[in-house]
């Protein structure tokens, strides 16, 4: 089977594109023809298997899906059609799994599918709170507002991410270093200095010895230290994924000094800014509710969200579990959005909560890298001066016997 990427005319003279797959170019004729349309161009893109490799190895990148968004939206405000912006961003993308997959929704628009049924095919690439606020947007005619929002939020969301993930590489650069000097010097220092001591006949102080039985089983044992590190750390990924290490990785990172204030108000901001875009955009509140609990992810937050749409469903309000929940959201964010149910604008009070905390997430991975950097220069000086000195001072008790 071949792929093939075909342009073709409508019988009013509109032109379109579509990707199908097919033994030669015959079946692309056959299929258009069927339709109704003439082929104009047609282009093979490679075997079937190749796109799927293709496929499941390719991503497409946060970057790439605002400035498809926010095109995409630019287009429908400048009075164009959805097949027609989609067959635009189709020609200037250079990712191929976005083309292809831009390429599929202009082909099922085209067929008479609504935007948001013809992205729900393609879940890896669209997420649900995205497929929904396009649905909003579909249905109350403000298609090209609600993009201008989901693109805003996403790159909000994803520079927040940035951020914290930026904050965290220095010390993460640092201790790999560390890492790496430690092992350097257990395998090719200590062991010249070890050879030297046992030549020399000097008792060995306990942490020299400790630090001479760690070089010569690393030396010995390499590969198998290697494989258990690798091992140990495949494990802790995969259990971090399951159900319960979720839960009690996400309950550890509650609890750790200064890095718990940080996360505790992203996951403010995200959820402020999820539930804000939603709102805005028109889906109900208990919809609301279920993306935003799987946008997420955080098992402790799920609760939070679980709780609100119970009690929103009873027709109690959405800050009660919010007010009920300090150990989890900051009393500000209860407090506001009892303020927008009060004053029939919750989603404007989210967003001003998502922008607050936005910042303040912004200051303190700052800060955080002026505690940091000191805390650092002590490990460092911590490690170096125990490796010094357990080795130096089996040459000192040398010096005083002479």
């Amino acid at each position: 089977m071949k792929k093939f990427t075909y342009k073709a005319q409508k019988s009013d003279g509109k032109e379109y594109t579509g990707t199908l797959e097919g033994e030669s170019k015959a079946d692309v004729y056959a299929h258009v023809g069927a339709e109704g349309g003439t082929v104009v161009s047609i282009k093979v893109t490679g075997g079937g298997f190749l796109n799927k490799l293709r496929s499941f190895l390719g991503a497409v990148k946060v970057e790439e899906k605002i400035v498809f968004t926010k095109t995409l939206a630019a287009m429908l405000k400048a009075g164009l059609s959805v097949s027609r912006a989609l067959s635009v961003l189709e020609r200037q993308s250079k990712n191929p799994l976005l083309k292809e997959v831009v390429a599929k929704i202009g082909t099922d628009v085209s067929k008479g599918l609504s935007l948001y049924e013809s992205m729900a095919k393609h879940p890896k690439i669209f997420s649900k709170l995205f497929i929904s606020m396009v649905k909003a947007g579909e249905e109350s005619g403000t298609l090209h507002e609600s993009l201008l929002v989901i693109g805003k939020q996403m790159e909000r969301s994803h520079t927040l991410v940035k951020k914290v993930k930026s904050a965290m590489i220095y010390p993460s650069i640092i201790l790999l270093a560390i890492g790496i000097i430690t092992v350097l010097m257990l395998l090719f220092v200590v062991p010249t200095l070890t050879s030297t001591f046992e030549e020399l006949g000097v008792e060995l102080p306990a942490a020299t010895q400790a630090i001479v039985s760690s070089s010569a089983f690393l030396e010995n044992n390499f590969l198998l230290v290697v494989a258990l590190f690798v091992l140990f750390f495949g494990a802790l990924t995969y259990a971090v994924r399951t159900e319960r290490g979720s839960k009690i990785f996400g309950a550890i990172t509650l609890r750790l000094p200064v890095v718990a204030p940080i996360v505790k108000e992203t996951y403010t901001a995200r959820t402020a800014r999820t539930l804000a875009s939603l709102l805005s955009s028109g889906v109900d509140m208990l919809h609301a509710l279920e993306i935003s609990e799987e946008v997420i992810g955080h098992p402790s937050y799920k609760k939070v969200f679980k709780e609100s749409h119970e009690y929103v469903k009873k027709g109690e309000t959405l800050s009660k579990s919010f007010v009920d929940h300090t150990e989890l959201y900051p009393v500000l964010m209860g407090d506001m959005i009892a303020v927008g149910e009060e004053t029939g604008a919750v989603s404007d009070m989210l967003l001003e909560v998502a922008e607050f905390y936005e910042k303040e997430v912004e200051q303190k991975t700052k800060d955080l890298s002026t505690i940091v950097e000191p805390l650092l220069m002590i490990l460092i000086a911590g490690v170096v001066g125990v490796f010094a000195l357990a080795m130096i001072a089996p040459i000192y008790s040398i010096t005083e016997s002479i």
